[in-house]
């Protein structure tokens, strides 16, 4: 078998039209999640040195035919509750999909991934770190960046405490703040569940729409405040219906909390098995800036894990850090004037703000955009 030439710009390919496209040339090319078992290809005539099939399906003599042709396999498990092969994100509605057992995807793959958390077998472990490779992939095929890191959309990312209720003037805050930045075509991120999560994405979702209805659209929700309320799930849904030409956003979640639904506001879903992996990506892609609004431990591990990231240029941006809530950040804690602190004589430290009113965000964003170290 050949060695893979390490410059050769390895294709990916994800769909009936794309194998097509390829012209049969196949070498070094990675082909993800298609169905070839009803097609007849006569694989003896396809260049398919060290090409690589995840999750494909094949008749078992197109199998030994691409074997035999230098291509390798790697087959779709069973007994699994998720794809670990996947070639794109999650939507919210694949997520609520209703399985045979009657619960939704989410909350059987998260059943799943409960019962082997602590001491997987080799081989889940090997399929969870599989899936997170590939939603990795997936994601980068979304933020499309060039070779130098520079992605064509502008990401920025909310951060915020997941048991903030919709009912709170800081999730509504949050929600204004979102759309303010959708509204300038930034691409909002959040961690993709309820609370600040959920306000960030409704935000930007109700990027087409003006205050009021964004107002409207809050109020409606407001009947079932906390993600455990009867009604939390249809209420939601039932703003979509209402508006339903919304703006794109993204969430990055885990499975490794407790259950908690992925909201239905973000149009792209990037749902990982690794907390680590997740929290980090989602630090490292928002090169345009964190809005950090109220929030518990979690938000806290999050400012100084991105204040680490612009601390050291880890990914060679230093972006700005906007603190959403004068009360939580500089009256109830000293979170604040502690990155100062230790941004003192930075870079960075020029790009840290502190304030109050969505339109002040705003205006520190378009006012602080990501420096290139």
């Amino acid at each position: 078998m050949k060695k893979i030439n390490p410059k050769f710009t390895i294709k990916e390919i994800h769909t009936h039209q794309e194998f097509l496209n390829s012209g049969y040339l196949l070498n070094n090319a990675t082909i993800q999640n298609i169905d070839f078992s009803s097609i007849d290809i006569n694989w003896k005539t396809v260049d398919i040195v060290n090409a690589v099939f995840l999750g494909c399906k094949f008749s078992e003599k197109d199998q030994v035919q691409i074997i035999q042709n230098g291509g390798l396999i790697f087959p779709e498990p069973s007994g699994l509750s998720f794809k670990p092969y996947r070639s794109h994100l999650y939507t919210w509605q694949e997520l609520y999909e209703e399985t045979d057992s009657g619960k939704s995807t989410d909350l059987e793959i998260y059943e799943h991934f409960s019962d082997t958390k602590y001491a997987p077998s080799m081989m889940e472990s090997l399929y969870q770190s599989m899936h997170d490779h590939s939603i990795d992939d997936a994601l980068r095929d979304y933020l499309n960046p060039d070779k130098d890191g520079n992605y064509k959309i502008k990401a920025i990312g909310i951060m915020g405490g997941h048991g903030t209720l919709r009912t709170d003037d800081s999730y509504t805050k949050v929600a204004k703040t979102a759309q303010l930045l959708s509204q300038k075509d930034y691409l909002v991120m959040s961690g993709g569940g309820p609370g600040t999560m959920e306000a960030a994405n409704l935000g930007a979702y109700m990027g087409n729409y003006s205050e009021a209805e964004l107002i409207d659209a809050i109020s409606i929700m407001s009947v079932s405040p906390y993600f455990t309320s009867e009604g939390f799930h249809e209420k939601a849904v039932s703003v979509l219906n209402k508006y339903p030409d919304g703006k794109e956003s993204l969430a990055i979640p885990t499975w490794f909390y407790g259950h908690e639904p992925s909201n239905v506001f973000a149009s792209h879903i990037a749902k990982y098995f690794s907390n680590s992996i997740r929290e980090d990506t989602l630090l490292a892609i928002a090169i345009h800036g964190i809005l950090f609004a109220p929030g518990s431990a979690g938000t806290t591990q999050e400012i100084f894990m991105d204040a680490a990231q612009n601390h050291y240029t880890t990914f060679d941006y230093i972006s700005p850090m906007i603190f959403l809530g004068k009360k939580r950040y500089a009256e109830d804690t000293n979170l604040f004037s502690t990155i100062q602190q230790l941004a003192k004589g930075k870079e960075y430290g020029e790009m840290l703000r502190l304030v109050d009113e969505p339109e002040e965000a705003l205006n520190a964003f378009l006012e602080n955009p990501p420096r290139r170290v």
